[in-house]
């Protein structure tokens, strides 16, 4: 048996393996990305189940509860850490995304505009409002990031 016999059959075997190996690789990395994108629409859902009674709250369709503005601002809080890190190269589009492709376009825009979130949120936070009239100003700053980030780097469905 010749020296080329044995390496032929080697060599396709090696190949064989290779490409099913990033085929694997590939597998997950679409994985990756669905997980992605679903766990930032997870996410968002979290934030506009928040934003419910505090914009109840704000038209004035709510009594004024502290305690519920607080809960709300601390799920935004909680989101507004994770929330960055959901955004993968490669999870422009599919699983039905809303993300506009600015956040890859213009990636510290968009970190700027989620720390700002973050910072408006914590100011809510640290004040504290005891009444609406003190919780309009500081809740408000906190819906106008919301509002300026969909604004630059969200696709409106609907």
């Amino acid at each position: 048996m010749s020296l080329r016999t044995i390496h032929l059959p080697v060599l396709c075997v090696s190949l064989s393996l290779a490409a099913l190996a990033l085929a694997a690789d590939e597998a997950v990395d679409f994985e990756t990305i669905d997980e992605s994108i679903d766990t930032r629409k997870a996410l968002m859902e979290d934030v506009g189940a928040a934003a419910k009674p505090v914009g109840l709250m704000l038209r004035g369709e709510r009594d004024y509860d502290w305690t519920v503005a607080l809960e709300s601002l601390r799920t935004w809080q909680d989101v507004g850490g994770e929330f960055g890190k959901h955004f993968p190269e490669g999870s422009e589009s599919g699983s039905g995304t809303e993300a506009a492709p600015a956040i890859w376009e213009d990636r510290e825009g968009f970190e700027a505009a989620l720390t700002e979130w973050s910072e408006a949120t914590s100011s809510a936070i640290a004040a504290a409002p005891a009444t609406l009239d003190e919780a309009r100003p500081v809740l408000g700053a906190v819906f106008n990031t919301c509002k300026d980030c969909h604004d630059g780097y969200r696709i409106e469905t609907d």
